[in-house]
């Protein structure tokens, strides 16, 4: 009995040790409710905080931007730059009441390829110069130019040829060019030539297909946009390519006008090129060019059309409507094609061949199937048959 009673706890102390368990309960609940306050109070504050930051850092971007623009905005072609925060204004399709017959007058840039250089070398001289252009009907564009065009003018070598190019800068600011097909060292090849300077240098045609041009001088993004790009193509040996009735080069491209340039010259309106909210988007250089005058083929005849994506920023999904592409090169890899494509992603930058074979006369669209593109420009018509009238798309 003795054993027993020592075992048993007496009552009272069983009831303080039941209170002392609650309050220590109670305390920790109180604690832990205390924490989980501060912590939302925490991630409140660095959401906000997050936040603040975020609109600091787009602040900060767009106050650098104008005034990176602002800089550019003394150079020779730069429109003045918008406010921050200010949206430009659109000038897609703006044209004159005349824009109709204007069309039908302005002479088509020639999209025919033109013949190969015999011989080992092919000798290129590009006159650089700035001066006023039309890429719409009626609506005027002071551009930076190869040779006085935008595209310049197509490049045609054999694989294995060299190019000599010759640079002789008559605009009032450096330029260069930068050639995708070549291989060789850019800061030797394709530095800056002073104004009323001239410099040659040379490359092997290494790889066929067909490629981009381009100033290369800082920023690039302002010379391309001005005007100052076009294609050199390539052949590859004779006999690896089927044989083409017809062969047509085009050099998609977009404008970003300071102004609708009908009364007096646009120039480029560099936030909309940040922006890539192009005005116009084109095919060698004109809205719609190919429309008023178009492509040529007779039925049964493979046409050959060598694309470039001059950009600078926007893609260019090449389609012909109203059929198939029977061959594409894509990327203008020569060794292997794709049969029957229905569309070909062309990038900013690259190139590709595509060949159709239409049976049938008609007037066939053809289009960058981004349709927003096409409402900007970027539509020519190939006339298969030499048929009469006209169409949109």
């Amino acid at each position: 009995m003795a054993y027993q009673a020592s075992q048993r706890v007496p009552i009272t102390a069983h009831h303080e040790s039941h209170e002392t368990r609650n309050a220590l309960l109670g305390v920790a609940v109180v604690m832990l409710g205390v924490a989980v306050g501060v912590l939302i109070l925490v991630a409140v504050w660095m959401g906000d905080s997050a936040h603040t930051s975020a609109r600091q850092a787009s602040a900060a971007a767009a106050q650098a931007r104008v005034a990176s623009d602002s800089r550019m905005a003394g150079m020779p072609g730069m429109g003045e730059p918008a406010a921050a925060g200010t949206e430009t204004p659109s000038f897609a399709g703006a044209a004159p009441a005349n824009a109709d017959a204007l069309a039908a007058a302005h002479k088509a840039y020639p999209a025919e390829l033109p013949a190969t250089t015999a011989g080992p070398v092919v000798a290129v001289t590009l006159g650089i110069t700035h001066q006023t252009l039309q890429i719409a009907p009626g609506v005027k564009y002071a551009a930076w130019t190869f040779d006085g065009k935008a595209p310049g003018p197509v490049i045609h070598a054999r694989l294995g040829q060299t190019v000599r190019v010759t640079l002789v800068n008559h605009a009032p600011m450096p330029h260069s060019v930068d050639f995708h097909a070549a291989r060789i060292a850019p800061n030797v090849a394709f530095r800056d030539v002073d104004p009323g300077q001239s410099f040659t240098f040379s490359f092997k045609a290494a790889s066929p297909g067909v490629f981009m041009y381009h100033c290369g001088t800082k920023p690039v993004l302002a010379h391309i946009a001005n005007g100052m790009y076009g294609a050199i193509v390539v052949d590859p040996p004779a006999g690896v390519l089927p044989h083409a009735d017809r062969q047509y080069v085009l050099v998609a491209s977009e404008w970003y006008l300071s102004s609708d340039g009908l009364k007096q010259p646009a120039s480029l309106d560099m936030t909309k090129a940040h922006e890539m909210q192009p005005d116009w988007v084109t095919w060698n250089g004109y809205a719609g060019q190919y429309v008023k005058h178009p492509l040529m083929a007779m039925p049964g005849e493979t046409v050959r059309f060598w694309v470039v994506d001059a950009g600078p920023s926007l893609n260019t999904d090449f389609h012909v409507v109203g059929t198939l592409l029977n061959r594409a090169w894509v990327d203008a890899d020569m060794t292997q094609y794709q049969r029957d494509v229905q569309t070909v992603l062309v990038p900013a930058g690259g190139g590709g061949v595509f060949d159709v074979k239409i049976d049938h006369p008609g007037l066939y669209p053809v289009v960058s199937h981004s349709f927003a593109s096409v409402d900007e420009g970027q539509v020519g018509l190939l006339n298969v048959g030499d048929v009469k009238g006209t169409m949109s798309h």
